[in-house]
């Protein structure tokens, strides 16, 4: 038996009202079960205990089907969108009041893997048992639990293809073994001839040829999935020598792509990668490390987390802006989410309207979409191609202060409600709200509840689905404004796509209108089409980072730039989307940078956008912005010249007193410094100073004059350093050397380590003798092994080994320096006693498993990150992954530490025998 309360929540949903003659019109009826369903959600929501209350809704309730037989039959069709194992375990984002290792450690003790941590952010991603969540979110220094934050990139795909995406993933054996493949046919293959169109649309090629600038002097970074077919496209000469910050690079391969996309703009630029998919905590931090690690100049990203508030910047927005702030350009892309334009945009945002009736067995109202007087529709419907798709629900509350309530529910043609999120905000929580549609979305609809609280402003967006009138007389109602997030931050470049030359070779839903097309062979004009898809703003904040209010609209989109651009990657060519835009921008900026390198952020963004090519409408627009950056054009806005890049390069060491290559105590050394001119530009007026701040150490001549140094060439020097005679052996000399020229990215400075005394020929040992020790699967915490070196003073020579008796490729081999299968799977790091870290191996080895009598030595012929399956079990010497020279010339007694980390669940191992051998001096 329903009440009246009920009857009246059937009249909302299905815009029916009571009986009246002013009543509005009806549209379709919503069965009565609707209301039943949806007041059992309100039940289970009404009735939390304090420690559910901190645990997503859809977390709480998929625990309740699974143990309470009554949820199970009043929720028949609800999803609740919550991946959980065959073990019971599901991934969660458990966010701290106070991060402590007493917290991970309860984690642990509760079941929980550990998949990534954040200090800075108090996050902590764990892959926890389904019925342990709501007691670990009881503790007092857990604020709350959420199904891990999810995202997304913005390359463009078929509706098929998501659908088919979501069903079955290719296990990691198969995406290895496939990427193995074609490394394999790099290597013999001739490379292809592979063309860019958005070099040459955007006029980059022929800039780069006028001005005589190539990215000489700029690090050009991205953040995306990952790099998983990296190997690959460096042997197809696609791609340089890249530094990844360790252990960050991710699994897919939308990073590879956007890297091409960067060289082939900017070919002498520097690369630099992270992955972004860890989570928001993970993405935020290895935004920072992109900048403050690895000193990236230019960083571009293709990620929007669904978390990420319309109405206030969070941390990821807060990191781009932290690095913009530090002298990095940042980009981001709008997103593949649409536009009002094109009619192709999932978004409604404006003031909560109240309908005026009741919802539910406990409270709420459901908000009106119609704005005509006299008229309600509390549904919004949504297209017959939207399915899969994530529909988040956010509100102008500040992050962590809503005090408001509002739920989301989606209702099915048959009318069940088939998803629904409905978390508790109290004062602490977010305010926001997530569900995902399921696979076929035909004649579903969403409803937006205000469950408690004050009518407030609402953003309702179904990320890549669109909303589309019924066939039972729904109307669909959107506004503009869906880009969001990191990309609409003040810090942020957000850009818009157009295509460079063919047509997105699909309808975005069938029926649509011919996608445009782009100039290729030619370049930009101002007749040219923004993609259908492109995301549209402007963007509506209302609140600072730390919460203050500070309404403002921020005009996003910035700039556009191309996509359905060819890279040579799998999946990747052509490559559609704001994620293929975004780092030809982001190398366009790299050639600003690269001629004129002391320009500031904002001067690059100045250049970009008033250089740029209006298209859409007239003027800055919420579509493309300022229009379609030109490289040519923004290179002679900012005077762009060919940069001389003159630097000093290792010296080379001749004791005047035995001929030796060393600095002994009280003799005099001829040092020979060359200074290696790598720009696009001659070094004019090039002079060394070179100094030492070691005791006692002197230096004559104190300057040298290398004259002019041509592009590529090499120009050398010698200067006298005496060692004095007191100087003990392995002690440190430091040679700073200061390089000026003419040219803005004068003067450049170098600095350099000796050490007094010849290297011993004889290495000191250190193993580890302790038991096996287990290497946590897909834990970024690891392992790690400590060694207690004594006796060696500071380090001339080193070498590192994991040794073994009897090499195998056995699973659980007993005999093995570190028995694991999967090799590919872990990445290996030594820091010594002074904090310095060399990566030695880093997801090399694919589907291999074990490494055995393996010494990693500088000298060693070839790198192991060459290695294939096809070595296991792994033995020889190889070059680690860095260098082991950086970890010389300092004093070596004390601890050193190897660190294994696993990077990907199923496969495990141990760690066995291994050992670091140091030679000092004599």
């Amino acid at each position: 038996m329903f009440t009246a309360g009920t009857a009246l929540l059937l009249a909302v949903l299905g815009t029916v009202t009571p009986a009246s003659a002013d009543a509005p019109k009806a549209s379709k009826t919503i069965n009565a079960k609707t209301a039943a369903q949806i007041a059992a959600l309100q039940d289970i929501k009404k009735h939390l205990t304090p420690a559910e209350s901190k645990v997503a809704s859809s977390l709480v309730v998929e625990q309740k089907r699974r143990t309470q037989m009554g949820t199970m039959s009043a929720l028949p069709s609800v999803q609740t969108g919550v991946a959980v194992s065959g073990q019971g375990t599901t991934l969660v984002d458990i966010r701290a009041k106070q991060y402590s290792d007493d917290l991970v450690n309860a984690v642990r003790s509760a079941g929980g893997q550990i998949r990534a941590l954040s200090p800075e952010h108090r996050t902590i991603r764990a892959e926890m048992p389904l019925d342990q969540v709501s007691a670990l979110a009881g503790r007092a220094d857990v604020k709350r639990v959420e199904s891990a934050s999810e995202a997304m990139t913005s390359k463009v795909e078929k509706f098929e293809d998501r659908n088919a995406k979501r069903k079955q993933q290719p296990s990691k054996e198969d995406k290895a073994r496939e990427i193995e493949r074609k490394l394999a046919e790099k290597q013999v293959s001739i490379k292809a001839v592979k063309t860019n169109e958005g070099d040459r649309t955007h006029a980059a090629d022929t800039a780069r040829q006028t001005h005589h600038v190539t990215g000489v002097g700029t690090k050009l970074c991205a953040l995306s999935d990952g790099i998983a077919s990296l190997a690959v496209s460096q042997a197809a000469g696609e791609l340089p020598a890249v530094d990844v910050v360790p252990g960050q690079e991710g699994s897919g391969d939308e990073g590879t792509a956007m890297l091409e996309i960067l060289h082939d703009v900017a070919p002498n630029a520097e690369l630099g990668f992270a992955t972004a998919f860890n989570g928001d905590a993970s993405f935020a931090d290895n935004i920072k490390k992109l900048r403050f690690q690895l000193g990236c100049d230019v960083i571009v990203d293709d990620v929007l987390y669904f978390n990420e508030s319309p109405f206030q910047d969070g941390i990821i927005a807060a990191a781009v802006d932290a690095v913009a702030a530090d002298g990095a350009v940042y980009f981001s892309s709008a997103g593949n989410e649409g536009n009002v334009v094109d009619g192709t945009s999932g978004h409604w945002e404006g003031q909560f309207v109240d309908s005026g009736v009741g919802v539910g067995k406990f409270a709420g109202t459901a908000h009106d979409f119609d704005p005509n007087p006299g008229m309600k529709q509390v549904l919004n419907p949504l297209s017959s191609y939207s399915g899969n798709v994530p529909v988040t629900l956010f509100w102008n509350d500040p992050a962590d202060q809503s005090f408001n309530d509002y739920d989301l529910y989606l209702v099915n043609q048959q009318g069940n409600v088939a998803a629904f999120s409905q978390n508790t905000q109290d004062g602490t929580q977010d305010p926001y709200e997530l569900l995902r549609t399921p696979a076929s979305s035909a004649g579903t609809r969403l409803a937006v509840v205000k469950f408690r609280g004050d009518d407030k402003y609402i953003a309702l967006s179904a990320l890549r689905g669109r909303f589309a009138d019924s066939t039972d007389g729904l109307k669909k109602y959107a506004t503009p404004g869906v880009t969001r997030g990191h990309s609409a931050a003040k810090g942020a470049v957000s850009v818009a796509a157009a295509p460079a030359g063919q047509a997105l070779g699909f309808d975005l839903h069938p029926g649509d209108p011919a996608n445009p097309k782009g100039p290729f062979p030619g370049v930009y004009d101002a007749t040219q089409k923004l993609e259908r898809f492109s995301s549209d703003g402007p963007r509506k904040v209302f609140f600072k980072a730390d919460g203050t209010p500070e309404e403002q609209v921020r005009q996003k989109p910035d700039i556009t730039a191309a996509d359905g651009v060819t890279t040579s990657v799998s999946g990747f060519s052509p490559f559609f989307g704001t994620s293929a835009a975004a780092p030809n921008a982001a190398a366009i900026a790299g050639l600003i940078l690269s001629g004129n390198p002391t320009l500031k952020p904002a001067e690059v963004r100045e250049a970009l956008s008033t250089t740029a090519l209006d298209i859409v409408e007239s003027g800055v627009d919420g579509r493309s912005g300022a229009g379609i950056v030109m490289a040519d054009k923004a290179l002679a806005h900012t005077g762009a010249s060919p940069q001389a890049l003159a630097k000093a390069q290792r010296p080379t060491v001749l004791n005047d007193n035995d001929g030796s290559a060393y600095f002994k105590p009280g003799t005099t050394a001829t040092v020979t410094v060359p200074v290696f001119n790598g720009g696009d530009g001659s070094a004019a007026s090039t002079s060394l100073v070179l100094t030492s701040p070691s005791a006692g150490v002197t230096i004559a001549p104190r300057s040298k004059y290398y004259g002019n140094i041509d592009v590529g060439q090499t120009v050398s020097n010698t200067f006298k350093v005496s060692i004095p005679a007191n100087a003990q052996l392995g002690d440190a000399v430091r040679l700073d050397a200061r390089v000026t020229f003419a040219g803005t990215t004068s003067p450049t400075t170098a600095t350099f380590q000796f050490a007094v005394g010849e290297p011993s020929r004889e290495f000191k040992h250190f193993a580890y003798a302790g038991p096996a020790l287990a290497i946590p699967d897909n834990d970024p915490t690891g392992v790690s092994v400590p060694f207690a070196v004594t006796g060696v003073g500071r380090a001339s020579k080193l070498t590192f080994t994991i040794d073994g008796e009897t090499c195998s490729t056995a699973d659980g081999a007993t005999t093995v320096g570190i028995d694991h299968t999967f090799v590919g799977d872990l990445v290996g790091t030594l820091t010594s006693p002074t904090g310095a870290t060399v990566t030695l191996f880093q997801r090399n080895g694919s589907t291999g498993n074990n490494l055995c009598k393996v010494v990693f030595d500088d000298t060693a012929a070839r790198a192991f990150s060459s290695v294939s399956s096809t070595d296991a079990p792994f033995t020889g010497s190889w070059r680690a992954a860095t260098p082991l020279s950086g970890l010389i010339g300092a004093t070596a007694d004390g601890t050193w530490t190897l660190k294994v980390v696993d990077g990907a669940t199923a496969d495990r191992g141990s760690i066995r025998s291994v050992a670091l051998h140091l030679a000092g001096y004599v």
